[in-house]
């Protein structure tokens, strides 16, 4: 069995974490009767700090207890620390790369690991993949955009480049959504993170970036937000609007088939449909563990779409 969406934090990390406190405006509260502690940065983003988040041991046992015989392992999303100026994300992404990869460095057969990287600054986050490739990592996870700015501006030319020179995994991750109509009933977690993802894949589709950086590994989380299952209306959106189809060279629902998708999506419906849309070798199975909401273990097992992922393809030596 397999898992590409698990998160973890590493010891030097959390203690990064609390040495620069103030600096990211860290919290830890006890909000329930179970004692564990939610860290909370920059007011934002709550988070129960279980203990597989920060226990090696006990992540590492709960993966080989349900027979999870090859993991993924990236940071936590409330990690990417994009808010700040970029020298503190470049640090932080830095310490989190060389803990990860130091944790499984002689752990090579059953994890592997995406590093973070500081995209609020693409020239620096080109720099940290490449270092963090140097290390063994896959690639690196990231944000769907950085202050409301979308992956495909041209800022981020500089990241995309050198990704596509190493033909990096690039995971994108959702941020919960700032949209205040979505604080009530846990609808930033529910179905804002899916509308986060949903915008972003649609504009790298539309974009035609899939043309121009064709050595990227993009894998979408949560099985791709919304997005595949309204492909239709991008194709019809294809056919009726020249300013679409002008930037691509084939309908949407080709570019679709392209991306990878996690199989995060607790209706086994859903994820047959997705494999009947985008093929067996584009579905990998994925928990999003050790979170609370997550589908653990991963309910697909996509032999299939993690051979096809993980298998090496490194263009130029890092």
């Amino acid at each position: 069995m397999y898992d590409v969406h698990t998160h973890f934090i590493p010891a030097e990390v959390l203690r990064w974490i609390k040495d620069n406190k103030h600096l990211i405006n860290a919290s830890w509260e006890k909000r329930d009767q179970s004692n564990t502690d939610y860290l909370i940065i920059n007011h934002k983003w709550p988070f129960a700090l279980s203990e597989p988040f920060i226990n090696w041991d006990l992540f590492d046992e709960k993966q080989r207890r349900f027979g999870i015989t090859q993991s993924l392992i990236s940071p936590l999303p409330q990690l990417f620390l994009y808010d700040f100026d970029p020298e503190i994300t470049k640090e932080l992404s830095a310490v989190y790369n060389q803990s990860l990869g130091h944790q499984i460095q002689n752990l090579s057969n059953h994890y592997f690991g995406l590093g973070t990287v500081p995209l609020n600054h693409p020239e620096q986050a080109a720099k940290e993949l490449k270092a963090a490739m140097s290390l063994g990592l896959k690639g690196a996870i990231i944000g769907t955009g950085v202050a409301g700015q979308l992956l495909t501006e041209d800022a981020y030319i500089p990241f995309w480049e050198e990704a596509n020179r190493l033909g990096a995994i690039l995971f994108i991750h959702p941020l919960l959504s700032d949209d205040p109509r979505m604080r009530k009933g846990n609808m930033s977690t529910l179905s804002g993170v899916l509308w986060e993802m949903t915008v972003c894949g649609t504009d790298i589709i539309l974009s035609g970036l899939l043309d121009k950086y064709p050595n990227v590994k993009i894998l979408l989380a949560h099985g791709g937000g919304f997005l595949p299952y309204q492909v239709g209306r991008l194709n019809k959106g294809y056919e009726v609007w020249d300013n679409v189809s002008s930037k691509l060279q084939e309908p949407p629902l080709e570019y679709l088939k392209r991306f990878w998708f996690d199989s995060v999506l607790w209706n086994s419906d859903t994820v047959a449909y997705l494999i009947e849309i985008v093929g067996e070798k584009r579905v990998v199975p994925g928990s999003d563990f050790p979170f609370e909401l997550s589908d653990w273990p991963p309910s697909h097992n996509g032999k299939q779409g993690w051979n096809a992922l993980m298998q090496s393809k490194k263009y130029i030596s890092v």
